[in-house]
């Protein structure tokens, strides 16, 4: 029992991902456990919610004591990123089955035991060419085949962990512990471009290190930070555009949405800012640290805001946190 209590307490939310339909929303926990909300009942209440409404609606154990480090949805699937290993889930079957079995699996190659296993950081899925990215703890980025699994390329550029990634058109965008963004271009599968800013002393922060942990670009700039503050630079021309002046230490999250700026990490608040840095909103965290924001605005609008605690912030309007939902 006090075993039980402590993962209740201590737990952390490294990722989510929403259903297809949208009504519901999937958090990935540390300790393999991936927790189903009923999203459409929690966000449109018709009375005050009891805590059994705002806990989970189903619960699937993929691994015992398990990181789950990534989520996607892709096509009728959910795909789980973990140590060493992906996994495909049916979405039907998790939303209703506590004994939800995978529909398939990828182990990730080249580890010689099972202490080597990489943690599987980052998951990205593009449809129009069926491709899977996946970015991995042992620096390299895996491209499979989604329909046979099959590895069609690595990517070797970065020189430490891979910790985030992104696409936009014929680019994909990849950031990591050794400070780079590398811009690839994904039908060649070369780096055309890099930004290193830990080496721009307006954003450099040296006590934090130079790690990437986000990245998201448009077609006129790219976004990122982690150790470095959170920066803007010109697609173009890669030069430095805006230095967000937010408090934190440590940039997990931001993403370039319309014309706003999400950003969240080692931090109490989640930001949302204009491109030349205003603050439109700080949204009080549960977590300390947040390591997962995920948004929709179909069938009705939701930002959800997951860290290091067992508490996942629910937003209805971007703008403030309208429900608190609860791993237990």
């Amino acid at each position: 029992m006090v075993n039980k209590l402590n993962k209740a307490f201590y737990n952390t939310v490294l990722s989510q991902t929403f259903s297809p339909c949208g009504n519901y929303i999937v958090v990935g926990d540390i300790y393999g456990v991936l927790s189903v909300f009923h999203l459409s009942k929690i966000v449109q209440p018709q009375t005050s919610l009891s805590p059994e409404e705002l806990a989970p609606k189903n619960r699937v154990t993929v691994k015992e004591d398990f990181q789950i480090n990534s989520l996607i949805t892709a096509q009728n699937h959910i795909i789980v990123g973990g140590v060493g290993e992906i996994y495909a889930y049916l979405w039907k079957n998790l939303r209703n089955t506590k004994s939800a079995h995978p529909v398939w699996t990828i182990e990730i190659p080249d580890q010689k035991d099972a202490f080597d296993k990489p943690d599987v950081n980052c998951l990205l899925f593009v449809e129009e060419s069926g491709h899977l990215y996946a970015g991995c703890g042992n620096n390299k980025i895996y491209v499979f085949n989604i329909e046979t699994r099959r590895i069609l390329k690595t990517l070797v550029k970065h020189t430490d962990y891979v910790h985030c990634i992104t696409n936009n058109g014929d680019d994909l965008l990849s950031g990591g512990e050794d400070g780079v963004v590398n811009i690839w271009d994904i039908r060649s599968f070369k780096v055309t471009h890099k930004i290193e800013p830990f080496k721009d002393d307006k954003v450099s922060r040296a006590n934090l290190g130079k790690w990437i942990g986000a990245v998201s670009a448009n077609d006129d700039y790219v976004l990122c930070g982690g150790g470095p503050r959170l920066s803007m630079w010109h697609y173009r021309f890669l030069t430095n555009s805006t230095v967000f002046p937010i408090d934190d230490n440590g940039i997990h999250v931001a993403e370039i949405f319309n014309d706003k700026i999400f950003a969240g990490g080692r931090s109490k608040y989640f930001y949302q800012m204009s491109f030349v840095g205003d603050i439109i909103s700080e949204i009080p965290t549960s977590a300390v640290t947040t390591y997962s924001a995920i948004h929709q605005e179909e069938p009705f609008l939701v930002l959800s805001i997951a860290g290091s605690s067992p508490k996942i912030d629910i937003c209805s309007n971007f703008m403030y946190r309208n429900q608190q939902l609860s791993l237990y």
